[in-house]
């Protein structure tokens, strides 16, 4: 069995992965999971950081999950705890000196999606509504995250897995597919669901999780 560290997007909660860390736990797995200070406008990456690590606390042989956004911070903490997998879940994947907001223009995403400008169908489509609207007014106020430069000077080297999701509106399988050839040099495995698949299909991940991480 493994020890998961799960790592949100920006202005995600821990809270919102709850339906897959009951999952996993019942697969028979240690699970932890954390808030990053993203309603906190002052937070760099140190403070992401130290957030993650404090959570893992002893706990050795982790996997580290990263969505979205959590992505930049997945191999920031490997230098600091046990990790033997990173699994990227549909997760942002920056190079040495580019910030969040570069990575949106560097990547071509700029020019080459054009997703819905209703968050509730970009992020939420394929999500029940009554969870859809409770999670975004979870994030209210936690839509900050660092502006300073990714500071690695690689991607470290810890073996690495990506889950591209197939229906996922702001983050099209065409464009993750090319961004994670172009940048990790891998193949991704592949599943259905929107950007917020730890909501509208927290078992499937959960399977998929556990099975990659064996």
């Amino acid at each position: 069995m493994s020890t998961f560290v799960i790592i949100h997007g920006g202005g995600g909660t821990a809270a919102g992965w709850g339906l897959v860390s009951d999952a996993l736990s019942n697969r028979g797995h240690d699970v932890v999971a954390m808030d990053l200070p993203c309603d906190d406008p002052s937070a760099g990456w140190p403070d992401y950081v130290e957030s993650v690590v404090e959570a893992a606390g002893e706990k050795d042989a982790l996997v580290l999950i990263a969505h979205s956004a959590g992505g930049f911070v997945a191999p920031l903490v490997c230098d600091r705890l046990p990790v033997r997998l990173i699994i990227l879940v549909n997760a942002m994947i920056p190079v040495p000196g580019e910030s969040f907001m570069e990575w949106w223009t560097n990547t071509g995403y700029e020019a080459q999606v054009n997703g819905p400008s209703d968050m509730l169908e970009l992020y939420y489509h394929d999500v029940p509504h009554e969870a859809a609207v409770a999670d975004m007014e979870s994030e209210e106020g936690r839509e900050n995250f660092p502006s300073e430069p990714w500071p690695l000077d690689a991607w470290p080297d810890v073996p690495t897995q990506f889950v591209l999701l197939r229906d996922d509106r702001l983050f099209p399988s065409e464009f993750m597919r090319r961004v994670v050839n172009e940048r990790l040099g891998i193949t991704p495995d592949e599943m259905g669901g929107g950007h917020m698949v730890m909501l509208s299909r927290p078992e499937e991940l959960a399977a998929m999780l556990s099975d990659s991480s064996k």
